[in-house]
Protein backbone atom coordinates (compact mmCIF):
# COMPACT_ATOMS: atom_id res chain seq x y z
CA UNK A 1 0.00 0.00 0.00
CA UNK A 2 1.18 3.48 -1.50
CA UNK A 3 2.38 5.72 1.80
CA UNK A 4 1.29 9.55 1.88
CA UNK A 5 1.59 12.59 4.58
CA UNK A 6 -1.22 14.73 6.08
CA UNK A 7 -0.84 17.96 7.07
CA UNK A 8 -3.76 19.82 9.06
CA UNK A 9 -3.78 23.40 9.29
CA UNK A 10 -5.46 25.47 12.19
CA UNK A 11 -4.85 29.05 11.52
CA UNK A 12 -5.58 30.53 14.82
CA UNK A 13 -3.66 32.62 16.67
CA UNK A 14 -3.47 34.56 19.93
CA UNK A 15 -1.45 37.07 18.47
CA UNK A 16 0.29 37.27 15.02
CA UNK A 17 4.16 37.80 14.85
CA UNK A 18 5.60 40.47 13.13
CA UNK A 19 7.81 38.21 10.94
CA UNK A 20 4.63 35.92 9.56
CA UNK A 21 3.42 36.13 6.55
CA UNK A 22 1.21 32.54 7.36
CA UNK A 23 -2.54 32.13 6.53
CA UNK A 24 -3.43 32.65 10.22
CA UNK A 25 -5.91 34.87 12.17
CA UNK A 26 -5.87 36.38 15.35
CA UNK A 27 -8.75 35.49 17.80
CA UNK A 28 -11.84 34.39 16.40
CA UNK A 29 -12.25 31.89 18.91
CA UNK A 30 -16.27 31.91 18.26
CA UNK A 31 -15.59 30.86 15.18
CA UNK A 32 -13.10 27.61 15.36
CA UNK A 33 -16.13 25.16 15.82
CA UNK A 34 -17.27 25.81 12.70
CA UNK A 35 -13.71 26.09 10.98
CA UNK A 36 -12.99 22.50 12.53
CA UNK A 37 -16.51 21.22 11.25
CA UNK A 38 -15.44 22.13 8.06
CA UNK A 39 -12.11 20.82 8.23
CA UNK A 40 -13.32 17.53 9.08
CA UNK A 41 -15.84 17.94 6.08
CA UNK A 42 -13.09 18.15 4.05
CA UNK A 43 -10.99 15.19 5.69
CA UNK A 44 -14.30 13.03 4.42
CA UNK A 45 -14.18 14.03 0.90
CA UNK A 46 -10.38 12.24 0.82
CA UNK A 47 -11.63 9.22 2.05
CA UNK A 48 -12.20 7.70 -1.18
CA UNK A 49 -9.18 9.39 -3.64
CA UNK A 50 -6.95 7.93 -0.46
CA UNK A 51 -8.39 4.42 -0.02
CA UNK A 52 -5.40 2.73 -1.05
CA UNK A 53 -2.94 4.81 0.69
CA UNK A 54 -2.14 4.58 4.54
CA UNK A 55 -1.03 7.64 6.23
CA UNK A 56 2.55 7.17 7.57
CA UNK A 57 2.39 10.90 9.79
CA UNK A 58 0.68 13.67 10.35
CA UNK A 59 1.47 17.63 10.94
CA UNK A 60 -0.87 19.59 12.82
CA UNK A 61 0.77 22.96 12.06
CA UNK A 62 -0.48 26.73 11.89
CA UNK A 63 -1.12 28.99 13.46
CA UNK A 64 -0.83 27.93 17.00
CA UNK A 65 -2.73 24.29 16.93
CA UNK A 66 -2.35 24.24 20.96
CA UNK A 67 -4.84 27.12 21.33
CA UNK A 68 -7.13 24.38 20.66
CA UNK A 69 -9.37 23.10 22.96
CA UNK A 70 -9.40 19.11 24.32
CA UNK A 71 -12.89 18.73 22.55
CA UNK A 72 -11.88 20.34 19.16
CA UNK A 73 -8.65 18.66 18.87
CA UNK A 74 -10.55 15.23 19.45
CA UNK A 75 -13.13 15.78 16.87
CA UNK A 76 -10.48 15.92 14.15
CA UNK A 77 -8.48 13.28 15.58
CA UNK A 78 -11.70 10.94 14.83
CA UNK A 79 -12.34 12.16 11.85
CA UNK A 80 -8.40 10.77 10.55
CA UNK A 81 -9.07 7.86 12.19
CA UNK A 82 -12.61 7.02 10.60
CA UNK A 83 -11.71 8.13 7.16
CA UNK A 84 -8.29 7.05 6.38
CA UNK A 85 -5.77 3.87 7.39
CA UNK A 86 -2.63 5.16 9.32
CA UNK A 87 0.25 3.45 9.34
CA UNK A 88 1.14 1.24 12.89
CA UNK A 89 2.54 4.00 15.23
CA UNK A 90 2.32 7.18 12.56
CA UNK A 91 4.48 10.31 13.23
CA UNK A 92 2.12 12.38 14.79
CA UNK A 93 3.13 16.04 15.43
CA UNK A 94 1.59 19.21 17.14
CA UNK A 95 3.16 22.84 16.67
CA UNK A 96 2.56 24.64 19.86
CA UNK A 97 3.58 27.85 21.39
CA UNK A 98 5.02 28.41 25.01
CA UNK A 99 2.08 29.19 27.29
CA UNK A 100 -0.75 27.42 25.28
CA UNK A 101 -0.05 24.17 26.58
CA UNK A 102 -0.77 22.38 30.78
CA UNK A 103 -0.77 19.55 32.31
CA UNK A 104 -4.06 18.46 31.12
CA UNK A 105 -3.83 19.27 27.18
CA UNK A 106 -0.21 17.44 27.17
CA UNK A 107 -2.02 14.39 29.01
CA UNK A 108 -4.57 14.22 26.45
CA UNK A 109 -2.33 14.72 23.72
CA UNK A 110 0.02 11.30 24.77
CA UNK A 111 -3.16 9.09 25.83
CA UNK A 112 -4.30 9.88 21.67
CA UNK A 113 -1.37 9.04 20.09
CA UNK A 114 0.10 12.45 19.21
CA UNK A 115 3.79 11.67 19.97
CA UNK A 116 6.10 14.25 18.86
CA UNK A 117 5.75 18.05 19.90
CA UNK A 118 7.14 20.60 18.04
CA UNK A 119 7.65 24.03 20.34
CA UNK A 120 8.40 27.66 18.97
CA UNK A 121 10.76 28.98 21.17
CA UNK A 122 12.96 31.35 18.46
CA UNK A 123 14.79 33.64 21.16
CA UNK A 124 16.07 33.25 24.82
CA UNK A 125 16.01 36.83 25.02
CA UNK A 126 12.34 37.77 26.48
CA UNK A 127 13.24 41.23 24.71
CA UNK A 128 14.11 39.69 21.42
CA UNK A 129 10.14 37.70 21.73
CA UNK A 130 8.75 40.70 21.95
CA UNK A 131 10.50 42.08 19.42
CA UNK A 132 9.49 39.44 17.20
CA UNK A 133 5.72 40.06 18.47
CA UNK A 134 5.86 36.26 19.86
CA UNK A 135 3.43 36.19 23.13
CA UNK A 136 5.54 34.10 25.70
CA UNK A 137 8.65 34.53 27.77
CA UNK A 138 11.48 31.86 28.25
CA UNK A 139 9.81 31.46 31.48
CA UNK A 140 7.17 29.97 29.62
CA UNK A 141 9.03 28.21 27.49
CA UNK A 142 10.59 26.31 30.29
CA UNK A 143 7.67 25.55 32.35
CA UNK A 144 6.15 24.00 29.13
CA UNK A 145 8.82 22.18 27.90
CA UNK A 146 9.57 20.29 31.52
CA UNK A 147 5.62 19.66 31.58
CA UNK A 148 6.01 17.77 28.29
CA UNK A 149 8.57 15.78 29.58
CA UNK A 150 6.88 14.77 32.89
CA UNK A 151 3.45 14.10 30.41
CA UNK A 152 6.22 11.30 29.04
CA UNK A 153 6.82 12.94 25.35
CA UNK A 154 10.28 11.21 23.86
CA UNK A 155 10.23 13.56 20.96
CA UNK A 156 10.33 17.33 20.96
CA UNK A 157 11.57 19.32 18.66
CA UNK A 158 12.76 22.94 19.56
CA UNK A 159 12.19 26.10 16.82
CA UNK A 160 14.92 28.47 17.25
CA UNK A 161 15.24 31.52 14.74
CA UNK A 162 18.84 33.63 13.95
CA UNK A 163 19.47 36.82 12.09
CA UNK A 164 16.81 38.76 14.34
CA UNK A 165 16.70 42.50 14.24
CA UNK A 166 19.74 44.10 16.95
CA UNK A 167 20.33 39.91 17.23
CA UNK A 168 24.15 39.71 18.59
CA UNK A 169 26.37 36.77 18.15
CA UNK A 170 26.12 36.62 21.88
CA UNK A 171 22.73 36.08 22.06
CA UNK A 172 22.29 33.22 19.68
CA UNK A 173 25.04 31.59 21.62
CA UNK A 174 23.28 32.28 24.68
CA UNK A 175 20.12 30.43 23.00
CA UNK A 176 21.75 27.83 21.30
CA UNK A 177 24.13 27.00 24.95
CA UNK A 178 20.66 27.35 26.97
CA UNK A 179 18.50 24.70 24.59
CA UNK A 180 21.14 22.30 24.45
CA UNK A 181 21.30 22.15 28.66
CA UNK A 182 17.87 20.91 27.83
CA UNK A 183 18.48 18.41 25.53
CA UNK A 184 15.70 18.59 23.17
CA UNK A 185 15.67 15.51 20.64
CA UNK A 186 15.40 17.72 17.78
CA UNK A 187 16.21 21.91 16.87
CA UNK A 188 15.54 23.44 14.12
CA UNK A 189 16.83 26.80 13.28
CA UNK A 190 16.00 29.34 10.82
CA UNK A 191 17.38 32.39 9.84
CA UNK A 192 14.77 35.09 9.28
CA UNK A 193 13.20 36.51 6.22
CA UNK A 194 11.59 39.69 5.80
CA UNK A 195 8.56 38.40 4.13
CA UNK A 196 5.97 40.75 1.90
CA UNK A 197 3.23 42.29 3.49
CA UNK A 198 4.33 41.74 7.39
CA UNK A 199 5.13 44.07 9.80
CA UNK A 200 8.58 43.43 9.72
CA UNK A 201 8.43 44.24 5.50
CA UNK A 202 7.12 47.42 6.20
CA UNK A 203 9.31 48.61 9.18
CA UNK A 204 12.27 47.37 6.74
CA UNK A 205 10.97 49.26 4.11
CA UNK A 206 10.95 52.58 6.38
CA UNK A 207 14.76 51.78 7.50
CA UNK A 208 13.81 50.98 11.12
CA UNK A 209 14.41 47.22 11.13
CA UNK A 210 18.11 46.70 11.82
CA UNK A 211 18.75 43.11 11.10
CA UNK A 212 22.66 41.83 10.92
CA UNK A 213 24.66 41.89 8.38
CA UNK A 214 25.18 38.19 5.88
CA UNK A 215 28.56 38.00 7.39
CA UNK A 216 27.09 37.99 11.26
CA UNK A 217 24.30 35.82 9.70
CA UNK A 218 26.75 33.15 7.77
CA UNK A 219 28.93 33.23 11.72
CA UNK A 220 25.97 32.28 13.47
CA UNK A 221 24.94 29.58 10.82
CA UNK A 222 28.68 27.80 11.44
CA UNK A 223 28.77 28.11 15.26
CA UNK A 224 25.14 26.49 14.86
CA UNK A 225 26.55 23.87 12.77
CA UNK A 226 29.72 23.37 14.82
CA UNK A 227 28.26 23.45 18.39
CA UNK A 228 25.18 21.36 17.91
CA UNK A 229 27.74 18.15 16.19
CA UNK A 230 29.15 18.57 19.42
CA UNK A 231 26.30 17.57 21.45
CA UNK A 232 25.71 14.41 19.29
CA UNK A 233 23.19 16.53 17.05
CA UNK A 234 23.48 14.87 13.41
CA UNK A 235 22.61 17.67 10.66
CA UNK A 236 20.66 16.16 8.74
CA UNK A 237 19.01 18.80 6.81
CA UNK A 238 20.59 22.86 5.92
CA UNK A 239 18.15 23.77 8.73
CA UNK A 240 17.30 20.85 11.00
CA UNK A 241 19.30 19.10 13.57
CA UNK A 242 18.35 15.65 15.84
CA UNK A 243 19.59 13.38 17.59
CA UNK A 244 19.94 9.49 16.71
CA UNK A 245 15.98 8.44 15.50
CA UNK A 246 14.68 11.85 16.12
CA UNK A 247 14.92 13.41 12.27
CA UNK A 248 11.24 14.92 11.40
CA UNK A 249 9.82 11.76 9.31
CA UNK A 250 6.94 14.07 7.64
CA UNK A 251 9.08 16.65 6.95
CA UNK A 252 11.74 14.26 5.45
CA UNK A 253 8.30 13.66 2.83
CA UNK A 254 8.68 17.02 1.61
CA UNK A 255 12.42 16.97 0.64
CA UNK A 256 12.10 13.89 -0.99
CA UNK A 257 9.44 15.04 -3.38
CA UNK A 258 6.89 12.66 -2.02
CA UNK A 259 2.94 13.03 -1.81
CA UNK A 260 0.95 14.63 0.85
CA UNK A 261 -2.13 16.12 1.52
CA UNK A 262 -3.07 19.81 3.52
CA UNK A 263 -6.02 19.66 4.70
CA UNK A 264 -7.81 22.94 5.90
CA UNK A 265 -7.31 26.82 4.85
CA UNK A 266 -4.51 27.83 2.59
CA UNK A 267 -2.95 24.21 2.76
CA UNK A 268 -0.79 22.81 -0.02
CA UNK A 269 -1.14 19.43 -1.69
CA UNK A 270 1.11 17.18 -4.02
CA UNK A 271 -0.53 14.36 -4.91
CA UNK A 272 -1.23 12.15 -8.20
CA UNK A 273 1.38 14.69 -10.41
CA UNK A 274 -0.46 17.82 -9.40
CA UNK A 275 0.48 20.32 -7.07
CA UNK A 276 -2.91 22.19 -5.69
CA UNK A 277 -3.59 24.78 -2.60
CA UNK A 278 -7.07 25.61 -0.45
CA UNK A 279 -8.25 29.52 -0.77
CA UNK A 280 -6.61 31.17 1.87
CA UNK A 281 -10.01 32.99 2.53
CA UNK A 282 -11.60 31.19 6.09
CA UNK A 283 -14.86 32.15 5.36
CA UNK A 284 -14.96 31.09 1.65
CA UNK A 285 -13.28 28.06 2.73
CA UNK A 286 -16.17 27.17 5.01
CA UNK A 287 -18.94 28.36 2.90
CA UNK A 288 -17.15 25.35 -0.08
CA UNK A 289 -17.01 23.05 2.52
CA UNK A 290 -20.76 22.89 3.89
CA UNK A 291 -21.78 23.49 0.30
CA UNK A 292 -19.64 19.79 -0.45
CA UNK A 293 -17.35 21.95 -3.25
CA UNK A 294 -14.01 21.48 -3.63
CA UNK A 295 -11.86 24.39 -1.42
CA UNK A 296 -9.24 23.75 -4.26
CA UNK A 297 -8.13 27.25 -6.15
CA UNK A 298 -5.02 26.37 -7.61
CA UNK A 299 -3.62 23.85 -9.36
CA UNK A 300 -1.15 22.55 -11.15
CA UNK A 301 -0.23 19.32 -13.15
CA UNK A 302 3.71 18.44 -12.64
CA UNK A 303 5.38 17.50 -15.24
CA UNK A 304 8.13 14.65 -15.46
CA UNK A 305 11.00 17.64 -16.12
CA UNK A 306 9.54 19.50 -13.05
CA UNK A 307 9.08 16.55 -10.98
CA UNK A 308 13.06 15.34 -11.28
CA UNK A 309 14.48 19.07 -11.04
CA UNK A 310 12.38 19.20 -7.75
CA UNK A 311 13.72 15.96 -6.02
CA UNK A 312 17.45 17.08 -7.26
CA UNK A 313 16.92 20.49 -5.44
CA UNK A 314 14.82 19.24 -2.72
CA UNK A 315 16.91 16.33 -2.20
CA UNK A 316 20.13 18.51 -2.03
CA UNK A 317 18.50 19.97 1.32
CA UNK A 318 19.43 17.03 3.11
CA UNK A 319 22.59 16.39 4.15
CA UNK A 320 23.19 12.52 3.11
CA UNK A 321 21.95 14.15 -0.83
CA UNK A 322 20.34 12.44 -3.22
CA UNK A 323 20.60 8.65 -4.62
CA UNK A 324 21.45 8.38 -7.70
CA UNK A 325 20.50 5.16 -7.66
CA UNK A 326 16.95 5.46 -6.17
CA UNK A 327 16.59 8.44 -8.84
CA UNK A 328 16.90 6.39 -11.69
CA UNK A 329 14.87 3.54 -10.58
CA UNK A 330 11.94 6.44 -9.97
CA UNK A 331 12.39 7.91 -12.97
CA UNK A 332 14.39 5.62 -15.62
CA UNK A 333 16.70 8.72 -15.89
CA UNK A 334 20.10 8.83 -14.99
CA UNK A 335 20.89 12.40 -13.31
CA UNK A 336 24.72 11.81 -13.57
CA UNK A 337 24.07 12.37 -17.87
CA UNK A 338 20.80 13.86 -17.32
CA UNK A 339 22.55 16.98 -14.97
CA UNK A 340 26.20 16.47 -16.12
CA UNK A 341 26.55 20.11 -16.53
CA UNK A 342 25.20 21.82 -13.41
CA UNK A 343 26.86 18.31 -11.45
CA UNK A 344 30.50 18.43 -13.14
CA UNK A 345 30.73 22.30 -13.03
CA UNK A 346 29.44 22.66 -8.95
CA UNK A 347 31.82 19.72 -8.17
CA UNK A 348 34.72 21.92 -9.79
CA UNK A 349 33.39 24.52 -7.69
CA UNK A 350 33.58 22.52 -4.81
CA UNK A 351 29.71 23.16 -3.96
CA UNK A 352 28.60 19.62 -4.89
CA UNK A 353 30.75 16.10 -3.88
CA UNK A 354 29.88 12.48 -5.06
CA UNK A 355 30.58 9.39 -3.40
CA UNK A 356 29.59 6.35 -4.57
CA UNK A 357 25.58 6.69 -5.54
CA UNK A 358 25.47 9.87 -3.30
CA UNK A 359 25.36 13.57 -4.79
CA UNK A 360 25.38 15.81 -1.91
CA UNK A 361 26.17 20.00 -1.05
CA UNK A 362 29.76 20.75 0.68
CA UNK A 363 30.06 23.65 3.50
CA UNK A 364 30.78 25.65 0.77
CA UNK A 365 27.36 24.43 -1.24
CA UNK A 366 25.11 25.14 1.89
CA UNK A 367 26.64 28.38 2.11
CA UNK A 368 25.26 29.67 -1.94
CA UNK A 369 22.41 26.71 -1.76
CA UNK A 370 19.69 28.72 -3.65
CA UNK A 371 22.27 29.05 -6.42
CA UNK A 372 23.15 25.55 -6.42
CA UNK A 373 19.23 24.73 -6.55
CA UNK A 374 18.42 27.02 -9.14
CA UNK A 375 20.43 25.65 -11.62
CA UNK A 376 18.31 22.36 -11.34
CA UNK A 377 15.22 24.00 -12.39
CA UNK A 378 13.66 22.96 -15.88
CA UNK A 379 14.88 26.10 -18.83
Amino acid sequence: MREIGLYIHIPFCKQKCAYCDFVSFEGRNTERDEYIAALVGELESWHNPLKDYQVQTVFFGGGTPSLLSIPQLDFILEGIHRYFKLKASPEITIEANPGTLDKEKLTYYRQSGINRLSIGLQAWQDELLRTLGRIHTRKEFLENYYAARDAGFENISVDLMFGLPNQCFQDWKETLQQVLYLKPDHISTYSLKVEEGTPFDRLYEQGKLILPDEELERAMYHYTITVLAQHDYRHYEISNFALNGKESIHNKIYWKNEEYIGIGVGSHSSFNKVRFSNTADINKYRELIESQKNPMVEQEKISIEEEMSETMFLGLRMMAGIDLDRFQRRYQVDAREKYEKQITDFIKQGLLTMAGDKLRLTQRGIDVSNRVFASFLPE
